[in-house]
């Protein structure tokens, strides 16, 4: 049977907050009693995170419960009941990547605001540029 929508939903939160803290899968373990194989398992939705668990997990990732949950497709339950059509999850699926998670992060060890301002401007143009190119390569 596959991994429940909404334990993978909430498992990819704590990935992204982990990650944006800088904790690795070991750490965390430790911090829980556990093994890094059970954070991934966590991560993945293979395994459900019980409810003390996920409190544990809020208090040591410093977020609210409720964050786990934020931003979840409206239409998961209905999905894995087999009710509604999958939704296109495209942003959702790069807001979980290590290497996005590390942009922003180093995004923002930027402390001169013009510069990041600057940064952000060049990564902007770039992704016009590419989808120029996409959309003329398209004619």
């Amino acid at each position: 049977m596959p991994n429940h929508p909404v334990d993978v939903h909430v498992g990819s939160r704590l990935r992204m907050r982990r990650t944006l803290l800088g904790l690795s899968q070991q750490k965390l373990g430790e911090k829980l009693n556990l093994t890094f194989q059970q954070i991934q398992k966590y991560e993945r939705g293979a395994n459900r995170i019980g409810a003390s668990r996920l409190f544990e997990l809020s208090r040591i990732l410093d977020v609210k419960p409720a964050f786990f949950f934020e931003e979840m497709p409206t239409g998961s339950l209905l999905q894995a009941i087999g009710l509604q059509e999958p939704v296109d999850e495209f942003e959702h699926e790069f807001l979980g990547k290590r290497e996005t998670l590390e942009l922003v992060r180093a995004y923002y060890k930027i402390d001169n605001l013009e510069v990041r301002k600057r940064v952000f401007d060049v990564i902007k143009a770039l992704a016009a540029e590419e989808l120029e190119k996409e959309i003329s390569s398209q004619k």
